[in-house]
């Protein structure tokens, strides 16, 4: 496989939540690539454990950009992504390296290659306007306001992204128009050329990948993150602390400040603990299928299994061949 690489050409390779993706960036791309993260939790720094992040070794031998770029309390947002990313792959190009965008917020990759909607830029004033609504109503009466004047993106987003469905909320109340009705650009941004590559599993191979992650994520110390993090100051309105992994302990601890939600975390009994291990693994499943319902929309995949190196060196070799 050639070492070096035009600047117009990357990766994409995604696939839903414990697929392998990690594993593979580290068997076949570490001589030839450098990771963009497309996970939007990933981005925050002491947000590790819940959003298994690669560890120092991966890290060591791939380098990887777009994580540990935010605090926790901070937002991001997909023109954020896109931003970042044009600037990490202008950086691996110059390096002669293959920028390898790979992660799981389906949304990213999409929006990474043909650029955003033309839907209108939020305003502060509707945005503060906004913002008190969902405190006041809640997230589950603000998707279900959604559902009526946005029905289309009501089921793309998922009930628990207050990010995405307050941004939904802005645009009807801005334009008087849904934002699934503002048009996307068709064609790929910058001449770029993607090979896009996903990977996938059998749907009961998934669901045990995935119990098995869950079950690490307390093995390595979850509940310890989360106890830094409230002692930060995480609250449920943090866009971080809406991750799955994180926003489960949210909901049973926080009482509404840090020292009670502390106390209430320390409190968990073991019953507690499994009912919390329960709702990420059902969470994670879920959302894994959601992952799978979108990638499956895109056109031109090369959908392969995550052990399937053959297949993919073959795919390589093509795409990066003079």
């Amino acid at each position: 496989m050639r070492t070096s690489c035009p600047g117009n050409r990357a990766i994409f390779l995604f696939g839903p939540t414990a697929v392998g993706k990690t594993q593979l960036l580290f068997d076949f791309f570490s001589e030839t690539g450098e990771v963009v993260n497309a996970d939007s939790v990933q981005v925050y720094r002491k947000l590790d454990i819940g959003s298994a992040k690669a560890d120092d070794e991966t890290r060591k031998r791939i380098p990887h950009h777009l994580i540990d770029i935010l605090d926790p309390w901070e937002t991001f947002n997909v023109a954020d992504f896109i931003r970042y990313a044009d600037a990490a792959c202008s950086d691996i190009w110059s390096r002669g390296k293959l920028p390898v965008i790979s992660g799981g917020t389906a949304f990213y990759f999409k929006h990474f290659m043909f650029g955003l909607s033309e839907a209108p830029q939020a305003d502060p004033e509707i945005r503060k306007t906004v913002d008190l609504y969902m405190r006041d109503q809640g997230l589950a009466k603000a998707h279900d306001y959604l559902k009526i004047v946005d029905p289309v993106s009501a089921a793309r987003i998922n009930p628990n992204d207050a990010y995405r469905i307050s941004r939904a909320i802005e645009v009807f109340r801005q334009s008087g128009r849904p934002l699934s009705s503002f048009a996307l650009p068709t064609t790929p941004r910058n001449d770029m050329k993607i090979l896009a590559i996903g990977l996938c599993r059998d749907k009961a191979i998934l669901d045990e990948r995935i119990r098995l992650r869950v079950s690490i994520m307390f093995q390595q110390g979850i509940v310890d993150e989360i106890r830094s993090l409230l002692e930060l100051g995480a609250n449920p309105q943090w866009q971080s602390m809406q991750g799955i992994g994180y926003h489960e302990f949210m909901d049973r601890v926080w009482i509404g400040e840090k020292a009670s939600s502390i106390r209430a975390l320390d409190s968990l009994s073991k019953l507690d603990y499994e009912d919390i291990t329960q709702q990420i693994v059902m969470n994670s499943i879920h959302y894994a299928k959601r992952q799978m319902t979108f990638f499956k929309s895109f056109a031109d995949v090369h959908w392969i299994s995550p052990e399937n190196t053959t297949e993919l060196k073959a795919l390589m070799d093509e795409f990066l061949k003079d």
